[in-house]
């Protein structure tokens, strides 16, 4: 079994995949994704969300980072691809699922998956400009409104020479709302001849088995339920409790020594609150911490909080 890192567009950074990471069960990690649009994309924006590059394409405590490209025109896709591996990145991965609207009226993400033969060609140019040795994966959704292309979908990927496909077994239409249809993906595995990776609405080790036995996958990707229960993969993969609510805020503090002192607090407030939305579902505590710390804007004042929580349990 091979439990990977989801990417999550504003949340999930270099910095929380240091920290997940380091708290163990991980085997890969995907970056938020790089957006192509017109043009081949100077190192700059790919060390940006991917610093990890800088570091032979891992974490510090070793695991493998992957980046992600999203967007519609398979030459730019392709030249950018082959920059990411130039770089350092241990392979690409391809955006197909995206749901934001945004995303979507710009002709990229889960809004593909109305055009099978648009699919195919993006794998097949980015395939021919990666070198073999290096994965080309893939990420889809079920659909955008229903599932009647989703086998098509799946072959095309395929067939157009991806190494690996990752579903989010939910359609566009469906957004996160429970359930995730994991039967789906078996349904999947009988069309392609190559590792599929299950994910969605795994919260508990018990969803990942389930998961598992449903989707007759042995690997699967965590997004929400990995930042809702921050040891999340390690119980998967070698048992275990939950991680006490104390160390998850000495966790808290220091993402956010080192959010502010790599964006100088610019986007800290929004991600420590986008984290919190998380670990609200698997800790009481943070939702009464959350109801507080929503209605501030300086990051001192969120530090300042989480400190006097914090002192409050010692």
């Amino acid at each position: 079994m091979r439990i990977i890192l989801a990417p999550m567009e504003g949340v999930v950074d270099h910095l929380m995949r240091e920290m997940l990471t380091e708290i163990g069960g991980f085997d890969l990690c995907i970056t938020e994704f790089v957006r192509v649009v017109d043009q081949l994309l100077p190192k700059r924006v790919f060390t940006r969300l991917c610093p990890e590059l800088l570091q032979d394409g891992k974490t510090r405590s070793g695991t493998p980072v992957r980046v992600q490209l999203l967007g519609q025109e398979p030459q730019w896709l392709a030249e950018n691809a082959a920059r990411a591996v130039e770089l350092g990145s241990p392979g690409v991965d391809l955006n197909f699922g995206c749901p934001a609207k945004t995303v979507n009226k710009s002709k990229g993400g889960a809004v593909l998956l109305r055009e099978t033969e648009q699919l195919y060609a993006i794998v097949k140019a980015v395939r021919a400009a990666v070198p073999k040795n290096f994965p080309v994966t893939a990420k889809m959704r079920l659909g955008y409104d229903d599932t009647s292309l989703t086998l098509d979908n799946a072959r095309a990927l395929y067939e157009a020479g991806a190494s690996e496909l990752t579903v989010h077994a939910r359609t566009k239409s469906d957004g996160y709302r429970p359930p995730a249809y994991w039967p789906w993906i078996a349904q999947i595995r009988t069309v392609v001849d190559i590792p599929v990776i299950a994910n969605g609405e795994i919260w508990q080790p018990a969803d990942a088995a389930l998961c598992r036995e449903q989707s007759n996958c042995s690997d699967i990707m965590l997004g929400r339920g990995a930042l809702a229960q921050p040891n999340l993969a390690a119980r998967i993969a070698n048992g275990g409790e939950a991680m006490p609510w104390p160390v998850v805020l000495r966790l808290l503090m220091r993402y956010s020594e080192f959010e502010i002192a790599g964006d100088k607090g610019l986007y800290y407030g929004n991600r420590i609150k986008q984290w919190f939305s998380y670990l609200k579902l698997q800790y009481p505590e943070a939702a009464g911490l959350f109801a507080q710390l929503r209605l501030l804007r300086k990051s001192t004042d969120i530090v300042s909080l989480l400190t006097a929580e914090l002192q409050a349990l010692d």
